[in-house]
């Protein structure tokens, strides 16, 4: 298993391209099974999780192509064509690994009329149901069972009919599914309270980009008219904020200065209040953000919360910074009841963290020094890194495999700013 060993206490310094957002992505890809013309995405990121979509897109009978891959580039481009479904299941051993597997319902559902997927795996982060996918399903008239493990849907003949439904609480996964599920259906949908994620912005632009009438996009409160068909398109993929907001704490904790070409600000601007309050200078510049340490890192307090509130997906990066901060910082984690448990991990690297339920306190320390340390989840991976780039000695982050789901050539990137980082094969 490939581990990769920083070397750390360098200034990271330069410019690096911000890649197509992972979150986005695969959204995006499920979108071709609502069409039977194809649908070409740019700006695809190199990663395991997009591997593991395509590969359950060619279990439905969805034709892939990658044009022009170059190994030294970022980025793919990849056409899908589903000009006829062949199969409506999505077996385990393909959705087991990845969370975002359940995307499929919505569109399969709205195409084929049914469809059979596996309760979904990923990241183990807490407790993270899709019982708002499917209430959302069902108020636009789906049927659905739970059996052996399976999520067996049906809609009635004629398609689904669409419907209002609000969402108890927001949830970015069933807001997609509904979404995708809508575009098709004979009349019209409302959703209230849905997500309003920049990365559910991409999904409507490329629903409105093959024929969908969405109103409102961007709001809580959607409506969605639904047609009798949509064509093909040709998208880029919205750039990976999260993607972005990391290498900023990465260049923050280096003492260093780092511009990331093609963020957007905009949609960042949770992480950078955070950053800023922090003490960390960060610029809109004509490509996209500057990132530079200006000082001492202050110590702030901090709550995760659904956009545009600060993302659940920078608490584990942002508390990396923090760990080197002057003061305690107390960050309140809302969405997931189990994102801590690169806590530990950190802790043994000579931070001072304390947790209780879904509070974590970070007492500033002085410096971090290199360990050997166990990556649990996605964003708890990056955490070990940016650490491991400010602290003394060598530092090794084991399980790769989490940080292949979610940063494309992570270690490349680093390079070019200066870092000293090696993937090697573990044992």
């Amino acid at each position: 298993m490939d581990k990769i060993i920083i070397e750390g206490g360098r200034r990271l310094s330069g410019t690096i391209p911000v890649s197509g957002a992972k979150n986005a992505a695969l959204t995006l890809l499920p979108c071709a099974l609502l069409t039977d013309e194809p649908v070409t995405l740019r700006n695809l990121p190199r990663l395991a999780d997009i591997d593991g979509f395509q590969h359950l897109m060619n279990q439905f009978g969805v034709s892939t192509t990658i044009a022009g891959s170059r190994p030294e580039d970022f980025g793919r481009v990849m056409t899908l064509a589903a000009t006829r479904v062949t199969n409506t299941t999505a077996p385990y051993e393909l959705v087991r690994k990845m969370r975002a597997s359940i995307l499929v319902l919505g569109p399969m559902l709205a195409r084929a009329g049914e469809a059979t997927v596996s309760l979904p795996g990923g990241c183990a982060i807490g407790n993270r149901p899709i019982d708002l996918h499917l209430k959302a399903l069902e108020a636009m008239g789906a049927r659905i069972e739970l059996a052996a493990g399976y999520v067996r849907a049906h809609a009635p003949d004629g398609g689904l009919p669409g419907g209002d439904f609000a969402f108890p609480v927001v949830s970015v996964g069933a807001t997609e599914n509904a979404l995708m599920a809508a575009a098709l259906a004979s009349g019209t949908t409302r959703l209230s309270n849905a997500a309003r994620e920049p990365e559910i912005v991409d999904l409507c632009n490329l629903l409105v980009a093959m024929g969908a009438q969405i109103e409102d996009i961007g709001a809580s409160d959607l409506t969605i008219h639904g047609v009798g068909r949509l064509h093909g398109a040709t998208y880029r993929v919205m750039p990976d904020r999260i993607e972005a907001g990391s290498y900023a704490c990465a260049a923050a904790i280096t003492g260093g200065e780092v511009t990331l070409t093609g963020a957007r600000a905009d949609e960042m601007s949770a992480t950078i209040h955070a950053l800023r309050n922090a003490g960390v200078r960060v610029d809109v510049v004509k490509d996209g953000i500057h990132v530079a340490a200006e000082g001492p890192i202050r110590a702030i307090n901090l709550s995760t919360a659904p956009y545009p509130g600060f993302a659940t997906d920078m608490q584990a990066q942002l508390m990396a910074l923090l760990c080197l901060a002057e003061g305690t910082s107390v960050l309140n984690e809302t969405i997931f009841e189990n994102r801590y448990m690169h806590v530990p991990e950190l802790n043994r690297m000579g931070a001072h963290i304390e947790t209780s339920g879904r509070t974590a306190i970070v007492h500033g320390v002085s410096k971090l020094t290199g360990a050997e340390v166990m990556a649990t989840d996605l964003r708890a991976s990056m955490s070990l890194v940016i650490a491991g780039l400010a602290a003394e000695g060598e530092t090794q982050v084991h399980r790769l495999y989490h940080l292949d789901r979610g940063y494309e050539r992570l270690e490349e990137k680093l390079a070019l700013l200066g870092a000293q980082v090696e993937r090697v094969g573990g044992d």
